[in-house]
């Protein structure tokens, strides 16, 4: 590119060495949660010491991709919105699968990650994706040059009960590639009023303190009801029944696998 072009260009180039960081990366990863979180938390989260996590932090939060919250002497950080979740979601999926799990445990929340999942505030994972199919098969989002809510889709959603805020800039319905599928699932108002929805109604439930959901035995019944999704999908991803773990202290963290 000549000089007179990139006097011009947007910065790329600035964004991707934020992201080249494995440290910067895991701490994005983290915050797809949609939850703020504490520089120590993070370094916890990321195995690096926290003078280390805030020297990262204050980089990530001065390029833009998190944002600072304070609440009398504590700061948090969080995404800096939908937007940054979207792409980081999406390079996630070009960076190619996840090792394979070394423990019982590790397997286990690979397996309940790439069932259901939270991206940052949508439905994601074989669940997300396939309420997506199942949307563009029913005419609820037309899927031509990306996802478009269709009347129908807007006559479903009052039927169903799911409630989209109007007056938002924020566009209505969008496609947001899926780490683990491999294909776009549904992001946007749309995908995020679907997905508080589903939680607030008990359709899914909070894994943990990961960003892993699993489907309750209502949402299996709501969700068959109101998009035909087959058995095999709202029933993956379930572990088999074990003993509690001899170690209680021990929590799971989001993409320990990662």
């Amino acid at each position: 590119m000549s000089t007179a072009h990139a006097d011009v260009a947007p910065d790329l180039a600035s964004v991707a060495r934020l992201l080249a960081d494995g440290t910067r990366a895991a701490f994005c990863l983290a915050l797809l949660d949609r939850r703020a979180w504490t520089a120590t938390e993070l370094a916890r989260h990321a195995g690096v010491a926290p003078s280390t996590a805030s020297e990262h932090l204050h980089l990530l939060v001065r390029g833009g991709l998190l944002a600072e919250e304070r609440q009398g002497r504590h700061r948090y950080v969080r995404l800096a919105g939908p937007d940054v979740a979207d792409v980081i979601e999406s390079l996630a999926a070009m960076a190619g699968p996840a090792p394979a799990a070394r423990t019982m445990s590790a397997s286990g929340r690979q397996r309940a990650l790439a069932h259901a999942r939270t991206c940052y505030d949508h439905l994601a994972g074989t669940l997300g994706v396939a309420v997506t199919d199942a949307m563009v098969a029913r005419g609820l989002l037309d899927a031509a040059g990306g996802l478009v809510l269709t009347a129908a889709g807007a006559a479903w959603l009052d039927d169903v009960g799911i409630a989209v805020p109007t007056g938002s800039r924020r566009v209505a319905a969008r496609p947001c590639l899926d780490w683990t599928e491999r294909r776009p699932h549904l992001a946007g108002a749309v995908g995020a009023a679907l997905c508080s929805h589903a939680l607030d109604a008990g359709w899914v439930t909070p894994v943990g303190t990961t960003r892993a959901v699993a489907v309750t035995d209502l949402g299996r019944r709501e969700l068959r009801r109101h998009l035909d999704l087959p058995d095999a999908v709202l029933s993956a991803g379930q572990a088999p029944r074990r003993p509690p773990s001899p170690r209680p202290d021990l929590t799971e963290t989001d993409l320990a696998e990662a």
